[in-house]
């Protein structure tokens, strides 16, 4: 269970490690921002500690305090008569603010915490944090006292509560400075990416750009296909051993590397892999028994993603490349299918309403139906689809996604599905390109980590965009000795890198953060690419170092 462990928290946990701005910097570098949107010898109108205060609809400052350069606050927003409590935490800068708001979001169940604004208040923002309504990163909050679903604490987690950190964070900048920001950002990876998504369909005057990393838009179907592999092992009585699934993901890679006529250990483009487990049948190693036709077909139809009973598609699948034993483990002697934390409180407190949900009774007509459910009942609350964007797009706001191909726990073939939606809704490629672009990183697992170069410099893109009005062509990826393959070797087990936090970097709010540590000097560059906006992709030139990002252009096909 260690490993199954391990990948819990680096999901479920990821805002204690999260700075929604740090998975934007060039793994080890410091962000530049650009200039400052206002003065830079601009101070503070009024006391920090006057903050304490200021009157603001349904929401109570409970601290308001200088902390080094920082002023610091605690607020909390209520939503009569919920009797919910929404605490949201504001950082400052007292000197060098550069007239921009940055929101930072969360992980897995958590919304945030107060640690997620340390890293772009240090670097001049003012930058605002929330739980979201409830504490931890159990989903025990679904439930109310009476076993009931809370709703509100549901809305909050959903949505209710990065909007209300937004509104709260800028008029307390505004109060402080006199003056609003200049321009407002989100920047989050996995559920901070959903959040960034929904605050651009909800709440669309909130934020001129956002950054949306490994987005959980699709939060309803998502947690339920996370099922679908230990739910086959358990039904057909054929746990799949953690070696067999590294083997598969590793001869599917070996398989499809050369699909962009270069040879790196990186699939570039999963979604021409084809590669068929059942090649493996019969073959072992020394330290895994012979690879089985059941096995062979388990991992398939993890591929091919979750069916229904007749068959049918219900959802998409992994992407081959991406770790399978993240989702789909098993552990014990003898072997027994393990499910993920998440998945199981997804199940146990929203779809069951039952916190002691045995996960392990769940026949595939009963998948079925909580497939169907958990649609049905929270994808108006928290499901972040909505492909129509057009009040984001009107009003100027523009959006970077990006998505490491080899995420082993959100797939990225439903980011690719959105995104595709979105095209269709806001009049094709071109025009919706005019606001909201996609990169896909190949190699990279959820939000950092795996085998290939790392995504850097999305929000320094995003400024330039909003700001400046140039539209990203390409983002630079990196991969530095070790440091780049955080989550080990392709089969790996949690993908290295914190959820949000910068590739092979610290945890976030470390860096930055006052009295912290001086960084390690980052390790060795060896090989830098070319992320290309969708459904662009990097097309080796013919000629000089394929670990150079000069020697490859964006186009269409290979």
């Amino acid at each position: 269970m260690k490993i199954q462990h391990n990948v819990l928290i680096a999901c479920a946990t990821a805002s204690l490690l999260l700075s929604s701005l740090a998975q934007s910097q060039p793994p080890g570098g410091t962000p530049a921002p650009g200039p400052a949107a206002i003065d830079p010898d601009a101070r503070p109108a009024r006391s920090c500690e006057s903050l304490a205060v200021v009157a603001l609809p349904d929401t109570t400052i409970e601290s308001a305090a200088v902390d080094g350069n920082l002023c610091r606050i605690t607020a909390v927003s209520t939503h009569p008569p919920a009797g919910d409590r929404v605490t949201i935490w504001v950082a400052i800068p007292i000197t060098g603010w550069n007239g921009r708001f940055m929101g930072t979001g969360g992980g897995g169940f958590s919304g945030g915490n107060a640690g997620g604004v340390n890293q772009p208040a240090a670097q001049g923002y003012a930058a605002g944090a929330t739980d979201t309504g409830h504490e931890g990163a159990s989903g025990s909050f679904g439930l109310d006292a009476n076993g009931r679903l809370a709703w509100q604490l549901i809305r909050d987690n959903a949505h209710v509560g990065i909007h209300e950190m937004t509104v709260t964070g800028k008029a307390l900048t505004e109060a402080l400075y006199g003056v609003a920001p200049r321009y407002s950002y989100f920047s989050g990876c996995s559920t901070g990416g959903r959040q960034a998504l929904m605050e651009a369909q909800r709440y669309p005057q909130d934020y001129d750009g956002i950054v949306a990393g490994a987005p959980a838009i699709n939060w309803p179907k998502l947690h339920v296909q996370q099922l679908w592999g230990p739910m086959l092992m358990q039904n057909e009585n054929n746990p799949v051993a953690p070696c067999k699934l590294a083997r598969a993901t590793q001869a599917a890679i070996q398989a499809c590397d050369t699909i962009d006529g270069v040879t790196d250990g990186v699939i570039e483009d999963p979604a021409r892999c084809e590669y068929d487990a059942s090649a493996l049948v019969g073959s072992s190693t020394a330290e895994c028994a012979a690879f089985t036709a059941a096995d062979a077909s388990i991992i398939n139809r993890i591929w091919e993603g979750p069916t229904r009973v007749d068959g049918s598609a219900l959802w998409i699948g992994a992407p081959r490349g991406a770790d399978l034993a993240a989702l789909s483990n098993s552990s014990g002697d003898p072997l027994r299918p393990q499910a993920m934390g998440i998945t199981l409180d997804w199940f146990r407190y929203f779809l069951s309403a039952n916190a002691n949900f045995d996960w392990t009774t769940v026949t595939h007509s009963g998948y079925e139906r909580l497939f169907d459910q958990s649609v049905e009942q929270f994808g108006t609350v928290i499901g972040t689809d909505n492909a129509d964007l057009t009040a984001f797009r009107d009003r100027g706001g523009k959006a970077i996604v990006w998505h490491g191909w080899a995420d082993q726990l959100i797939s990225a073939h439903g980011t690719i599905d959105y995104y595709e939606r979105v095209v269709d809704e806001m009049g094709g490629l071109e025009d919706a390109q005019e606001f909201i672009r996609l990169f896909m990183a190949p190699g990279v697992g959820h939000c950092a980590g795996g085998y290939g170069p790392q995504p850097s410099g999305q929000v320094e893109a995003l400024i330039e965009w909003v700001e400046q009005g140039r539209p990203p062509e390409m983002l630079t990826a990196t991969l530095r000795a070790n440091g780049g393959r955080a989550g080990g070797a392709p089969g790996g087990r949690a993908g290295g890198g914190a959820p949000g936090g910068a590739p092979g970097g610290p945890p976030a709010g470390a860096r930055g953060a006052p009295g912290g540590a001086p960084a390690a000097a980052p390790a060795a560059v060896i090989r830098t690419r070319p992320l290309c906006p969708y459904p662009e992709l990097a097309a080796y030139r013919g000629r000089g170092s394929t670990d150079e990002v000069g020697n490859f252009t964006c186009r269409e096909d290979f």
